[in-house]
Order: C-alpha cells, then sequence, then structure tokens
C-alpha cells in the first residue's frame, strides 16, 4: 500500500489561483502522454506517486488523453487512485477537460454544447470513480455555432450540480475571455482559471495581453508545453535522441528544430549553467516568474525528469542581466 512522503509540503510553492481561495502547486503533473492504453502501468503510478511525494498536488486530465484509446489517462488514473492514492483524495486537486473529439457523431465532436459537456464530465468521473473534481475545464473554443452563453451556462450548471467545484477554459484568447467573463460574472460562477500554451519560445499570451487580463480580472494561468514539446531541455543540444518525442515523431515541433534553434537551445543552456540550473529548470522558472501564471503543467515519461523539473520552484528570481541576456538570445 503506498505510503505518502511525510515531508511533502515542505519545500513545494502553492500559489493562490487568480483571486480564488483555491491555491495550486507551482508544479502540476499533465497526463497527456505516457498515460495511455499501451504504457506501462507501473511507469505512470510511480510518476504520480513520485509527484505527491515531491508535494504536487494538481493533476491534470482531460477526456481525450490516453493513447490510442480516449479516456484511458482517466481510466489509469482512476486505478492509481484506488491502489492507495484515493485515502489522500482531499490533498489532491483534480482538475480535467472536455471540448475536442471524443466519441462518434454529432454530440461528440469538437464543440462546447450542454449536452457534451454534461455528459463528457459524467464519462470522467465514472472512469476515474470520482463524485467531482476540483476543476473543469471547456478545452478549445467551439468552432461552431454554439453560443458562448450556452458553453457558460453549462460549466456554471456542472458546479450547481456539485460535480466541479470550480470551472475554467482553456486555449481562449483574450477577446474570447472579454466575451465570456461577463457571463460567468453575472452567474457568479466560480470561473478562476484559463489554460493556454506558454513558454520561452511561445510568447503569444503576452502579445495577446492575456496574462495581463488576467491579473486585472482575477483569474489564473495554468500553462501547459512550457518545454515547448521538449526542445527547452538539454535532449537537443546535440542531436535528435532515438527515445525522444521528435524522435519517435510524436510531436509537430519537428520542422523548428534547425542549426538556428540549436544554436539558441545552447546559448539558453549556457545561462541556465550560470544560474546553477538546467535548461529545463530555467524554462520552468522563467514562465513561473510571469504573475499570472498559478501553476505550470509538466509532462513525464519517466519519475527522474518531475523530480528534475520540480527543482524550478526554488529558483524564480532573476536578475537584471539575465533578463536581458534571455531576451537578447530569444530575439535572435
Amino acid at each position: 500500500m503506498y505510503t505518502p512522503n511525510e515531508h511533502r509540503y515542505e519545500k513545494m510553492s502553492y500559489n493562490r489561483c487568480g483571486k480564488s481561495g483555491l491555491k495550486l502547486s507551482a508544479v502540476s503533473l499533465g497526463l497527456w502522454q505516457n498515460f495511455g492504453y499501451l504504457d506501462s502501468f507501473a511507469n505512470m503510478e510511480n510518476m504520480v506517486h513520485t509527484a505527491f511525494d515531491l508535494g504536487i498536488t494538481h493533476f491534470d486530465l482531460a477526456n481525450n488523453y490516453g493513447n490510442p484509446y480516449n479516456g484511458s489517462a482517466e481510466e489509469n488514473f482512476g486505478k492509481i487512485l484506488d491502489r492507495g492514492m484515493r485515502a489522500y483524495r482531499d490533498e489532491l486537486s483534480i482538475s480535467t477537460k472536455a471540448g475536442y473529439d471524443m466519441w462518434a457523431g454529432p454530440y461528440g465532436d469538437k464543440n462546447g454544447s450542454r449536452k457534451y459537456l454534461i455528459a463528457s464530465l459524467d464519462q470522467s468521473l465514472k472512469r476515474m470513480g470520482l463524485e467531482y473534481v476540483d476543476i473543469f475545464y471547456h478545452h478549445v473554443p467551439d468552432p461552431g455555432e454554439t453560443p458562448i452563453e450556452e458553453t457558460a451556462l453549462a460549466l456554471d450548471h456542472i458546479v450547481r450540480q456539485g460535480k466541479a467545484l470550480y470551472v475554467g477554459v482553456s486555449n481562449y484568447n483574450s477577446a474570447q475571455m472579454a466575451e465570456i467573463l461577463p457571463i460567468f460574472r453575472e452567474l457568479r460562477t466560480p470561473f478562476i482559471v484559463n489554460q493556454p500554451s506558454y513558454s520561452m519560445l511561445n510568447r503569444w499570451v503576452e502579445r495577446d495581453g492575456l496574462d495581463k487580463l488576467a491579473v486585472e480580472q482575477g483569474f489564473g494561468l495554468a500553462v501547459f508545453s512550457p518545454l515547448y514539446q521538449g526542445l527547452l531541455t538539454d535532449r537537443y543540444l546535440n542531436g535528435v535522441p532515438a527515445d525522444s518525442r521528435i524522435g519517435k515523431g510524436r510531436t509537430w515541433i519537428v520542422n523548428e528544430l534547425n542549426d538556428a534553434m540549436v544554436a539558441k537551445l545552447n546559448k539558453l543552456n549556457d545561462i541556465a549553467a550560470a544560474r546553477g540550473q538546467k535548461l529545463s529548470q530555467m524554462a520552468l522558472s522563467w514562465v513561473l516568474s510571469n504573475p499570472a501564471v498559478a501553476t505550470v503543467l509538466i509532462g513525464a515519461s519517466r519519475p527522474e525528469q518531475i523530480i528534475d523539473n520540480v527543482e524550478a520552484v526554488y529558483k524564480t528570481e532573476f536578475t537584471a542581466e539575465e533578463k536581458v541576456k534571455i531576451e537578447a538570445v530569444l530575439a535572435e
């Protein structure tokens, strides 16, 4: 039976998500990759245990996570809960999402309808064996004709049903936020978070003004892909390892790994080394230094990566000189 590390809360930082009462661990574990039907259950269980032992309390899922079968990540997480973690449910913040294609027919395709969102969450709760999730997200803006008011009302209804404590959105830009926020405010929905992609190499939230809007309006950012699909690690400083995401052909980022990018990564790595960090740790620290960011969502293929990444929490301050050097490299 699993017994967690009794010192797990001593080093991790916990950030308030926007102006809500919910605190999230500065580093969270995302279960998008390596938690699917064909992956090693022993390894995924070890990764979840390692994360919790290090003070990571926030675990992020979605209805379509798991390869090759949608929902298999939630099923595996439910099994991990059953094998000892469920006793610590009240110490965990569990989130899931719905919005991408999930099942056949018009009700399970990429949308934000009331029917799809409520049905999907019911399925997710069943797969994980939960009565509620802490955060439920609309995963991606509806590309069709569902009114944004319907999506907001569905999320509000889910909270009132007791199936989620808080709600959020993912991949919404500032213009879309400006449209949905007033509805949440009118309904008094506990909307607290947007989950966008953000990293040193992907700074659209700054250009869009989403991070400033988050601070002004009191919601947090839970950032995914802070390592830019693994590019912001030391794995690609000297070529492409066969067992990497790019080596396995499991990421779209392969076209960006040219000579100029390798040179940029090596310069960033030099700055990280001067700070006493690995490139991946500095990249996470840099994202966490943005006051709008409540947590960074990391993925992992083995426990050692989680142990490495958590070190980023302890060094999120950057000197003015370091900031200038980083900006100069990123501008190249």
